[in-house]
């Protein structure tokens, strides 16, 4: 089997895979995008469609408040007994600084459920809550028709290790209840950071697989094995599986949160969690994305790399030729929102947007800010690489400041450049950038305004890798007038933040509309076009 590409282009992380007879199935995390979870098929690890986003109804998923880089983690899917089930944690709290400093008390809130359906593409139960003694649950189903969870446990208390090691409790599943005592079976290694487990049975032996290390530059697939499933775990006699900590030179960095599927041809393939740097800024725009690679079963039993040396490889097979290039265009004819588009947080989309009010039209309601952490107007998607464009045509007449639509690169509150159009003092209509961005205590700018006409206005943005250029243009126009400043796209970027904060989802761009004055001005945009340059 080969494979064109181990990066699964706009993937999210935290992937878990599962095959069932000849169809793979891939499910990443969405922290606070909705709806929760993407699952993807393959027949043959190399070409995937996205096949469900399962956690869609208020019943289901609410991410109001989740603070940024929180709300869906780490979700695990599994398949036993004719059913799919799906595990995740909806982080409701993170916390920018412990209580009482860097040696107090580190009070999080993670949510774990269950949910299950006979269809990846089916109608998925509503949720079981299981427990919130940690996060990254999974379930192991083992050969004698029991069902197990396990997760990271969060150690709270002052001078602890906040990764407290990795447990497992038995679930019933016919009465959807957690059963017996809960046991910690691993406490990791001296890397640390204990996390991301997953089990599995091979010949005799139980194999855990967990990250270790954090989920930046030293993160690291880890495994252990024992005879029993309570342990003891004997880690890996090489150390990590999988890692690129020591590799600064490596193509692919902070590899980690893996999962492992048996090809029918007995192969065994490891999907893990990767960041590709910037060349000159050493900054993951992307964000966090998923790559695939071949593994091998040692005579020891023990897993490795091909060629034993732990690392992460960029490329994996010839199949295929080159990548295609991507142009893509939604012209927003229908009345379902194109599958490469997402929102933030409410499991009530038709607060935001219609496209049904305007047919053609995809229209955002004016809502809260941009960077609220509960209702706000924002569909967008995930770039697919460092150089891209994308652009859009708005038809939007705001009545004062407060009001505002347009063109956003966003990867989360803190960290936005937003091309839009508002009203100036004397009622004429602008075109101007705002930008908010992790500098000392944060930082926010707006860039000297453009005056623009009546009607529908066209709305540009070029990224090419570390630089980002808006231009505007009226709609009978042909020639962009660029606004002068040149913005910085690689502060959109994991590396770049706020002390404290989480940052796991890369940058998306689409559109967005606020009205701080609440009266729900809406904007209305025709087409969004996304090409690869």
């Amino acid at each position: 089997m080969t494979i064109r590409n181990p990066i699964l282009r706009g993937f999210n992380p935290d992937p878990s895979i599962v095959r069932v007879g000849a169809d793979y199935y891939l499910a990443t995390s969405t922290f606070e995008w909705f709806p929760g979870v993407q699952i993807h098929h393959s027949r043959d690890l190399a070409d995937w469609r996205l096949a469900a986003r399962p956690l869609h109804r208020p019943g289901q998923l609410d991410l109001r408040g989740d603070p940024d880089s929180c709300g869906v983690w780490a979700a695990d899917l599994s398949h036993a007994d004719g059913r799919f089930h799906l595990v995740y944690t909806d982080v409701k709290r993170y916390g920018r600084t412990t209580v009482g400093g860097a040696a107090g008390v580190s009070l999080r809130d993670f949510h774990n459920y269950w949910v299950w359906s006979d269809r990846v593409d089916g109608d998925w139960s509503d949720p079981v809550h299981l427990n919130s003694s940690g996060f990254d649950p999974a379930l192991f189903h083992d050969d004698d028709g029991r069902s197990w969870l396990l997760n990271m446990l969060w150690d709270h208390r002052p001078g602890r290790g906040r990764f407290g090691g990795i447990v497992v409790q038995e679930l019933d599943r016919a009465a959807g209840q957690l059963i017996g005592e809960r046991r910690v079976i691993f406490h990791g290694t001296a890397l640390g950071f204990t996390e991301g487990p997953h089990l599995y049975k091979r010949d005799g032996w139980y194999h855990l697989l967990v990250a270790e290390g954090g989920t930046e530059r030293n993160h690291a697939v880890v495994m252990a094995r024992s005879r029993t499933l309570f342990g003891p775990y004997e880690p890996h006699p090489d150390g990590p599986v999988l890692t690129a900590k020591d590799r600064p030179d490596a193509p692919l960095q902070r590899t980690g949160h893996g999962d492992l599927v048996d090809a029918p041809d007995g192969t065994t393939w490891l999907t893990y969690l990767c960041g590709r740097p910037l060349p000159a800024s050493d900054r993951c725009v992307l964000g966090r994305e998923t790559a695939i690679q071949p593994m091998r079963w040692g005579e020891d039993g023990w897993l490795r790399t091909l060629n034993g040396d732990a690392l992460p490889v960029a490329s994996v097979g010839t199949a295929g030729g080159a990548r295609p290039r991507v142009c893509e265009r939604d012209d927003f004819a229908g009345s379902v929102l194109p599958p490469a588009f997402q929102w933030l947080r409410t499991p009530f989309p038709e607060q935001i947007f219609s496209l049904t009010a305007r047919p053609g039209w995809l229209r955002l309601h004016g809502r809260e800010t941009i960077g609220s952490h509960f209702t706000q107007a924002l569909v967008a998607r995930r770039p697919l690489a460092f150089h891209y464009a994308a652009e859009t045509l708005l038809d939007y007449a705001p009545a004062h400041f407060q009001q505002a639509a347009g063109l956003v690169c966003y990867y989360n509150a803190t960290k936005f450049h937003f091309l839009h159009l508002t009203v100036g003092d004397r009622g004429e209509r602008l075109a101007q950038v705002l930008s908010v961005l992790p500098l000392d205590e944060g930082v926010s700018t707006v860039s000297a305004p453009v005056a623009v006409g009546a009607g529908p206005v066209a709305l540009r943005a070029e990224v090419d890798h570390e630089r980002l250029r808006f231009a505007v243009r009226a709609e009978d126009e042909e020639e962009w007038t660029w606004l002068p400043e040149t913005f910085a796209a690689d502060l959109l970027s994991d590396e770049a933040t706020l002390p404290g904060l989480p940052n796991f989802t890369g940058t998306f761009i689409g559109m967005a509309c606020q009205d701080m004055s609440g009266t729900g001005r809406p904007a209305d945009f025709r087409y969004f076009h996304y090409l690869e340059e």
